[in-house]
């Protein structure tokens, strides 16, 4: 009777060591002086300020803030289109998005990547938009863990789920509450479908429509795996700059990430019971994937703004005395920044006018 391994099993340790040896060198680009090395260790390290007098962020009182997010059945275009260094952008995005809500710094950033076989070349791949995403929002990649399951996922199937830990400082916290009558909603655009929604985009683009990924859409400008594979636009940046420039007014009164639930859900889980908030409809620029996948599927206007962004990727609600300065900010921090509603008196509700 032969000997039982883990190889037969469908775990080849070697391929895996293949694929371990690969990270490092991508996982160093995101470190920043307050990484701590721990070399073979079994779990990251990270000093929440610096040693350098010069960026020391001296807290007075500190507010850990983490969130936790997946890229969802997106990640199912990435196997057939056979590109994988996008969806770790994705999966970065979806996390420190939310963390900026509640004025967050990203502070790190751990990812979870299931298998169904080890394969070094998808891993590298993935990591690597993971560590562009974590570039981009300053956030270093301190850890992280690669499940090889082969009877749960079959050759070339993954999924991802990533984790992010911010601070902020317990005066700067923006939890909405300071919202008020007379305040200025700004939306900044999103870069297309983001990561939500993609049960309803497959369904309507490849069952009803029977596409194909690299079929070219003139309406699009560019093929249907390009515009649909497009990474969540990353918000950290620009956001924090507004925030750091008002170090003592709190002009930023809410932020809210339109994810699932678009527009109105999003929004009004932020809002005081004392306010409502009006979106003008056309206020920003509509870009075309939305009204392609609308015809495409014939979806109806409602459902098509309860599931997907609409072209609005984060909402930022501000004091009207300094909405322009704001917005400004926001442009310069590359941006498409846009007034879209107010703040009056009311309930709680969002209402699109």
């Amino acid at each position: 009777m032969a000997k039982a391994t883990y190889k037969d099993a469908g775990v080849d340790l070697d391929v895996y060591a293949e694929s371990m040896s690969r990270l490092p060198r991508l996982v160093k680009r995101t470190f920043s002086p307050r990484v701590m090395q721990l070399d073979g260790g079994f779990a990251g390290l990270f000093k929440l300020d610096f040693d350098n007098a010069l960026f020391a962020r001296k807290y007075e009182d500190p507010v850990l803030i983490s969130c936790t997010d997946g890229v969802g059945t997106k990640i199912k275009l990435a196997i057939d289109s056979g590109k994988h260094d996008t969806v770790g952008i994705d999966l970065v995005a979806m996390c420190v998005n939310d963390a900026i809500c509640c004025g967050a710094e990203p502070l790190f950033f751990l990812d979870y990547v299931a298998m169904g076989k080890d394969d070094p070349e998808l891993l590298e791949q993935l990591v690597t938009g993971i560590t562009n995403g974590c570039v981009d929002s300053d956030c270093a990649l301190i850890g992280g863990e690669t499940a090889i399951m082969p009877d749960l996922y079959k050759v070339g199937d993954y999924d991802m789920a990533g984790f992010c830990v911010g601070v902020a400082d317990r005066k700067h916290l923006i939890d909405g509450k300071a919202i008020a009558d007379g305040d200025v909603v700004l939306g900044i655009s999103s870069s297309g479908v983001h990561s939500n929604g993609f049960s309803l985009v497959r369904k309507v683009v490849f069952d009803i429509a029977g596409l194909q990924l690299d079929d070219h859409i003139e309406a699009l400008g560019g093929t249907v795996g390009e515009t649909l594979l497009t990474p969540t636009k990353i918000y950290v940046r620009p956001v924090r700059q507004v925030l750091a420039h008002y170090k003592i007014k709190n002009v930023v009164h809410g932020i809210a990430h339109i994810t699932g639930g678009g527009l109105q859900e999003n929004l009004e889980r932020i809002l005081p019971k004392n306010v409502d908030v009006e979106i003008k409809k056309g206020s920003w620029p509509q870009l075309p994937v939305f009204p392609w996948l609308q015809e495409l599927g014939e979806i109806e206007d409602a459902e098509m703004g309860r599931v997907f962004n609409m072209g609005i990727g984060l909402v930022v609600i501000v004091s009207s005395y300094y909405a322009a300065s704001v917005q400004k900010m926001l442009d310069e921090g590359g941006c498409d920044v846009f007034e879209i509603g107010k703040v009056t008196s009311g309930s709680g509700k969002v209402e699109l006018i």
